[in-house]
Parts: structure tokens; sequence; C-alpha cells
């Protein structure tokens, strides 16, 4: 007897009908870090890595070279955008016009931070806020959408002066965990430029834009973001060791006399 012949189904699907195959992965997703980087923002990168080290372990034992650095990279970031992205004096200024004032103005701010304690605490406060909202804005976007391009930045700026207040309520902790958090978000930054380009950077933007519809992070910028805090803490379990060796072991809630202010 004659086996009865099924009908043919057609369908969009370019598979044979009917086959099991795996769905092909998605491209967007396909882990292919950068074969030839440019020389310059590489070195850049290589040199943030090298910050990030300091600031992540040795943060509170130089305290005043990293009050200086972070004083000279906000100022002269804050002042180059200004200068290159806006007129000055009815003026538009080149770029290195505006390379050589954010520089000295950040040179200056990097003074000031280093020699005032309540500006370098405060300082510390406000990146360890801004660090702690940028994190919180990219690990929620599974489950949460601003609404409005307000509400990030509000929450950065909340959370960017309570961390200020407390910073210079109680300088110790919070400058062992705001330099531990900030030097881990610096590093998971260079590891993200070198395997897929800024990714979590451009999503960071795109998130404070509060832009619809976004595509979903490829497994790897999650893995990225949660090396974060797992160094943070790594950071900061040896900021506390460090701590523990040079003054036997006892803390006292104060910051300690070397870079106090006269």
């Amino acid at each position: 007897m004659e086996e009865a012949l099924l009908p043919l189904a057609m369908t969009s699907d370019p598979r044979p009908f009917n086959q099991q195959l795996p769905e092909p992965p998605d491209p967007r997703c396909v882990l292919e870090p950068q074969d030839n980087p440019e020389l310059a923002p590489a070195l850049v990168c290589a040199l943030c890595c090298c910050f990030g080290i300091i600031y992540c372990c040795f943060g509170y034992r130089c305290f005043k070279a990293v009050m200086f650095l972070s004083g000279l990279l906000s100022g002269a970031l804050v002042i180059f955008l200004l200068c290159h992205k806006e007129r000055v004096l009815e003026t538009q200024l080149s770029l290195e016009v505006s390379a050589g004032i954010a520089l000295g103005i950040g040179l200056l701010c990097g003074l000031v931070t280093m020699l005032v304690r309540s500006v370098g605490l405060f300082l510390t406060g406000l990146l360890l806020g801004l660090t702690l909202g940028a994190g919180a804005l990219l690990g929620t976007e599974p489950i949460y959408q601003p609404p409005s391009a307000w509400v990030p930045a509000g929450g950065l700026v909340g959370l960017a002066l309570l961390g200020a207040l407390l910073t210079l309520r109680w300088p110790r902790p919070f400058t062992v965990l705001g330099t531990a958090l900030l030097g881990a978000a610096v590093l998971v930054a260079c590891a993200d430029y070198f395997l897929e380009g800024l990714a979590l950077g451009s999503r960071l933007g795109q998130r404070l834009q509060a832009l619809p519809a976004l595509p979903p992070l490829c497994w790897y910028s999650w893995v990225l973001l949660g090396t974060w805090p797992a160094l943070g803490a790594l950071g900061a379990l040896a900021q506390w060791k460090l701590m523990d060796e040079e003054h036997g072991g006892h803390a006292n809630g104060e910051l300690v006399p070397w870079y106090r202010s006269s």
C-alpha cells in the first residue's frame, strides 16, 4: 500500500520544513574585539587603566594624588566641553585652544582639590554618587524605562549631592568606597572600549536621554557590568587591609594626618 503524501506547508523560514535547527546567533552579540584599535585612544585607555588601579587599590593611601587627578580630569573635561561645543566671546574656539584652556583650568582645580581637604572630599562624594547612579541606570534597563530625560538627570544629581554630604560627614569609609568604585568603573570602561567599542558608554548616554525601544544589551555587556561591583568590593577590601597594616589594626573613623590640610 502506497504511503499517503503529506501536504507541503509554505513558511517564511528559509530552513527546511520541520527541521529542528538551532536559531542563528544574533550578529550584534558576536564578541569580536577590535583588531587594530587607534593608537591614541588605546594609549589613553592604557593610561586610564593605570589610574583605575591606583584609585581602586590605593585611593585612600594616595589621597592627595587621587584628589589632584580627580580635580584635574573633572575640571579639564567640563571646561573642554564648554569651550569646544559653545561659542566663547562670539568665537568658535579650535580644538587646540580649547584643550589648552581646559588643561590650565584643570590644573588649577586639581591643586584646589589637593590642598583644600573639604573640597577634595566633596568631589570624591560627587563622583561616588555619579558612579552609583550610572551603574543603577544601566542595571535597571530591563525593568525600568524613564518617562523623561529629567528623571535620570535628577536622580544622578540627587545621588551626587547625597554622596558628597555623606563623604563630608564620614570621610574615611566613603573615601575608600568612592575611590574603589570609581577605579573599578574606569577599569570596566577601558575593557568595554577594547571589547565592544564603548557599547556600555553609548548605552548610558541613550538611557540619560530616555530613548525608547532600545535593543537589549548583549551577554558580555552584562558580564562587564557585573564585574564593576565585584572589582569595587575587592578594591575596598584591599584599601582596608592596607590601612589595618599601616595603623596596626586601629580604626578611629577620622582621616589620617598625612593628608589633612593645614
